[in-house]
């Protein structure tokens, strides 16, 4: 950990990494969203489905990855117990318990909207306390976007299919 890196940071650093483990929580219980979507998902579509959520949950991985350093930066400690996930979440996780493609790109874009809440706040509170922070969190933001839109796309081909493409 970097003392003079701690120090440029303008807000109580114990807050942001609650607020970063939050996040980090997040971004493995949409890894894991993604990629157990990808195995059991069905329906039309599958293969573009299957396609897009795993890309999606490599993403997320690389997003907890990168969460994980700037806590470990910042003097803080990552979440090390899986459980303690669904104790930090901010957006929860839906099971794809029904595999049917659209109900389960449906569930992955509600991931998404409340990632780009979630991390649209976070930008806003490290934009004028933590340019490092920032930069980290405005990359991931813009690719949580990327997989919002990437999504409804898929929904709206599948919705197209399911009503015989017209």
């Amino acid at each position: 950990m970097g003392t003079k890196g701690i120090k440029i940071v303008g807000m109580d650093v114990n807050e942001l990494l609650n607020l970063l483990n939050r996040a980090f929580a997040d971004e493995w219980l949409a890894y894991y969203q993604y990629w157990i979507g990808a195995k059991v998902v069905r329906g039309p579509n599958k293969e573009a489905a299957i396609a897009e959520l795993t890309q999606h949950a490599t993403d997320e991985q690389n997003h907890a990855t990168m969460i994980a350093l700037r806590i470990i930066q910042l003097g803080g400690m990552p979440i090390t117990k899986p459980e303690d996930w669904y104790r930090m979440t901010n957006c929860g996780y839906d099971a794809p318990d029904d595999p049917f493609v659209k109900k389960v790109v449906e569930q992955n874009i509600k991931g998404e909207q409340c990632a780009i809440e979630t991390y649209n706040k976070l930008l806003q509170k490290t934009k004028e306390t933590d340019p490092v922070t920032y930069n980290i969190i405005l990359q991931i933001l813009q690719q949580e976007v990327e997989h919002e839109e990437d999504l409804q796309a898929l929904l709206e081909d599948i919705e197209v299919m399911l009503k015989g493409g017209r």
